[in-house]
């Protein structure tokens, strides 16, 4: 058996305003019924590492302190009934024996991520139930995470639905098989992450940032600089990744970027490696090295379906259909060498942001925020040039960041979202007020800005209430 701390803590309830709001939801949606036991799964912040993790890379991300909340009561019916505190969403019942999800055109709904989280914990085998049957649950779901800001609302969402179902089903995984479990069900909805979200949402720890790696996943303290503080801008762009084959593509570019050096250099059997990490691995480069290897493999021009099939030996068709997924079929163009390019040298940006952290008390203060920053700042060029991930109004707010912080860059899949800026404190005032006064108030946004333009520092993870 694992020791207690690899499991979910299991907190007493606090009293603060949004705990009471919830009970008090709760009760109106379910009879002046009471909730059994409550969860709470945070958001996250992805300091430096984006679009890497399902490439096999470790990467850097923090908790943050907007979170998913839930109230939940168990019953007996095997049915789930879902009240969403935001009147926007709608309410949802389904019965936990024979549900889909069933993704149409466009965005998914709310309540598909949700079950996302269920299906995950229902279908894992590693952790049988006494009773197969499936315990219901009457749940109401608040949060005060921005939607679509590459802040993970879904994930958290997804990974949250996953711990209720557990500890409805009295089903004890530790955190790191939860954060697996959660990866996976995620891709119901129809998106190809790398566990970056989930891993981050059950494995944080108040004060720190974590290196995840994967492949077995496993996580470590980064200690930030004292005098670092961390500011997020929502662009006021949202993009919901799971709405487009953006995300996606990109995905399907750095997996096909992955076979053909595979087939390219021989030795390796393309069809088995996945990731341009396993590349790596296998012929023992250091980064520096794979970079040269993705420079001297993949030409500068976009291939096409047909050229990459031919690489491959196979079959247009037998692409589309082992290597593509659904939404990047018509695909035309496809950027392996960009993406590539990115990848790996965006794990060497994460590699020097973690040893930067770990030599701060011999290198001086000033002298590791400058280097944390430079190294933010080359993450999002590389996303916005190599990539192509970024949005015009990310890039204004990078731009318009410039005089106030040591770094800058898009944090979450981009397209949108936010921005994640390093501040020097004694700035931070400043800083924001320019941003109000400029970009905010350019794009006359409204009394809400407090839920867009925050400083923040690393929370813990999920945790259960009683």
């Amino acid at each position: 058996m694992a020791p207690e701390c690899s499991f979910v803590p299991v907190k007493q309830l606090p009293d603060s305003d949004q705990t009471r709001e919830i009970q008090e939801a709760f009760k109106n949606a379910f009879g002046n019924a009471s909730a059994e036991f409550y969860v709470r799964v945070p958001g996250r912040v992805n300091l430096i590492g984006e679009h890497i993790d399902y490439c096999g890379y470790p990467v850097c991300p923090m908790a943050l302190d907007q979170h998913i909340l839930l109230a939940v009561l168990t019953t007996n019916d095997n049915t789930l009934v879902l009240h969403n505190t935001d009147p926007k969403f709608k309410d949802f019942e389904c019965n936990l024996e024979n549900f889909e999800i069933c993704i149409g055109e466009g965005k998914p709904e709310w309540y598909q991520y949700f079950l996302c989280g269920v299906k995950g914990v229902l279908e894992c085998k590693e952790e049988p139930t006494s009773d197969n049957s499936p315990v219901g649950m009457k749940v109401v779901v608040s949060g005060n995470i921005p939607h679509s800001a590459g802040l993970s609302s879904s994930s958290a969402l997804v990974s949250a639905a996953a711990l209720a179902t557990a500890r409805a089903n009295k089903r004890k995984f530790t955190k790191e098989k939860l954060a697996e479990v959660c990866a996976t069900c995620e891709r119901y909805i129809g998106t190809q992450g790398g566990g970056m979200d989930q891993a981050i949402a059950f494995l944080a720890e108040e004060g720190g940032a974590k290196l995840i790696e994967f492949a077995p996943l496993r996580s470590s303290d980064v200690k930030l600089p004292t005098g670092a503080v961390f500011v997020i801008a929502h662009s006021l762009a949202s993009m919901n990744k799971a709405a487009t084959s953006d995300f996606n593509r990109r995905v399907v570019e750095c997996r096909l970027a992955t076979k053909l050096i595979a087939k390219r250099k021989g030795k390796l059997p393309w069809r088995e490696i996945k990731n341009l990490s396993k590349v790596q691995k296998a012929y023992g480069l250091t980064l520096p090295e794979m970079i040269a290897m993705v420079e001297s493999t993949l030409h500068e021009k976009p291939y096409s379906k047909e050229e990459v099939a031919e690489e491959l030996g196979i079959t247009v068709e037998e692409l589309e259909t082992t290597l593509l997924t659904p939404n990047t079929r018509n695909v035309s163009e496809l950027k392996l060498r960009q993406r590539a390019l990115h990848v790996c040298e965006e794990a060497l940006r994460v590699k020097e942001f973690h040893e930067t952290c770990l030599e701060s008390s011999r290198s001086g203060e000033e002298e590791t925020l400058t280097t944390l920053g430079r190294l933010m700042s080359e993450s999002h060029r590389s996303l916005d040039s190599l990539y192509e991930c970024s949005h015009a109004r990310l890039n204004e707010l990078v731009d318009a960041s410039k005089a106030y912080v040591y770094g800058a860059r898009l944090t979450g899949a981009g397209w949108g979202g936010c921005i994640v800026a390093l501040v020097k404190n004694e700035n931070l005032l400043d800083y924001m007020d320019h941003l109000k006064k400029t970009y905010y108030k350019k794009y006359c946004f409204g009394d809400d800005i407090g839920k867009y333009l925050f400083s923040t520092s690393p929370k813990s993870g999920a945790c259960v209430y009683v």
